[in-house]
């Protein structure tokens, strides 16, 4: 089964060979990953047997698309300054944080870099006819009004709520809505991916009626210009975000991302049983305790109990970390996981092994022919 079918069949609660699965990786694992299956980074995730193929496009340049050295910063086409620290990008200034209502509400966003933004999907649309296919236009609405404005000063503004701040998580959600019609117009996509934290280790960032005033009705533009493009529309919150479940039924999410098991509200087989036959689910592996710390045994077991809970009324599920599997995960662990979801080490040596008599050498680039 192809990994496009196997992700439209879960999704749709038809029989598959084996769950679908998608890890994100943190960059230490995967630089690690790479030397241990003797292949270039960029083709960890398809030895492995990841089934989705997908790229940001939008405002997040913490692990993807821009490659900085340790201590150096750029700004981005938001004027967001992004500086490394460690394995990530990390913002580090805020284009709007001492601005005035004036200079708010006459800020740009970067229409002009549309087409380029959106054209960091290129080498993922290459895998369409085998991978299923997703474009993330995140952040939307909440978490990029902060990252303009800085989280604090955003949720004062979200408090105050005078114009200059409804205009602009106006223009944060419209610029969202020109990115998802551009791509879904450029590319035969699967699915768009929506996302916007809204929770945190133990609750809420904001209170649930805060919540549903201000984001879910900019929220819901999206989501519904997603579904005119006839498109799955899949959504990224972290944390604690229970009390708003229903709200991201409501307004017309199919799959919700990345279910933390160990937040309040989260447990997945409590998420399962009260929403599955609504929407299908994408995470709730561990990466904060089970992943990094168990014993090999206890993440098959607890990997496996997870798929078979999240699939048993047919399907609705695909595997993934709650987060960036974590650069202190032991690779028995990472392969007991993965071994979990019915893909076997010996599978994903052999499918390095096939990776590197098809890499050709061209100057500085490694690519895989075009299938």
């Amino acid at each position: 089964m192809k990994p496009k079918e196997r992700v439209y069949n879960a999704l749709r609660k038809k029989p598959v060979d084996r769950v679908p699965v998608y890890m994100w990786y943190h960059p230490g694992t995967k630089r690690r990953l790479a030397a241990l299956l003797e292949i270039p980074e960029q083709y960890v995730s398809l030895a492995m047997g990841d089934d989705i193929r997908q790229t940001w496009v939008h405002n997040n340049y913490a692990m993807e698309n821009v490659t900085l050295e340790e201590g150096a910063s750029f700004r981005d086409e938001w004027g967001v300054e992004w500086i490394r620290r460690g394995d990530f990008n990390q913002i580090n200034d805020y284009p709007l944080a001492r601005a005035s209502e004036e200079e708010i509400s006459g800020y740009k966003f970067p229409y002009d870099d549309l087409d380029r933004l959106v054209d960091f999907m290129l080498p993922v649309i290459e895998k369409r006819g085998d991978y299923f296919i997703g474009c993330d236009i995140s952040p939307n609405v909440f978490e990029m009004y902060w990252r303009l404005r800085g989280l604090e000063q955003a949720m004062y503004d979200l408090v105050e709520k005078n114009s200059s701040v409804l205009n602009l998580l106006d223009a944060c959600m419209t610029f969202s809505l020109s990115m998802t019609d551009k791509a879904m117009a450029r590319y035969d996509l699967d699915w768009v991916w929506a996302g916007d934290d809204a929770g945190s280790q133990t609750n809420m960032l904001m209170s649930p009626a805060m919540w549903r005033e201000l984001i879910k009705p900019r929220l819901k533009e999206i989501f519904a210009r997603i579904k005119s493009g006839k498109r799955i529309t899949a959504f990224h919150s972290c944390g604690a975000i229970r009390p708003i479940i229903d709200d991201l039924i409501d307004i017309g999410i199919d799959v919700l991302n990345p279910i933390q098991p160990n937040c309040p509200g989260m447990n997945p087989a409590e998420l399962k049983r009260e929403y599955g036959n609504e929407i299908a689910f994408m995470g709730g592996v561990d990466t904060q305790g089970v992943l990094p710390n168990a014993g090999v045994d206890e993440v098959y077991r607890i990997t496996r109990e997870l798929v078979e809970t999240m699939t048993a009324d047919g399907g609705g599920y695909i595997l993934a970390a709650s987060h960036t599997v974590p650069p202190e995960t032991p690779d028995e662990n990472i392969f007991a996981m993965y071994d979990a979801a019915g893909i076997s080490r010996e599978s994903i040596f052999d499918k390095a092994a096939d990776i590197r008599k098809q890499i050709t050498h061209m100057g500085n680039k490694f690519c895989l022919p075009r299938e």
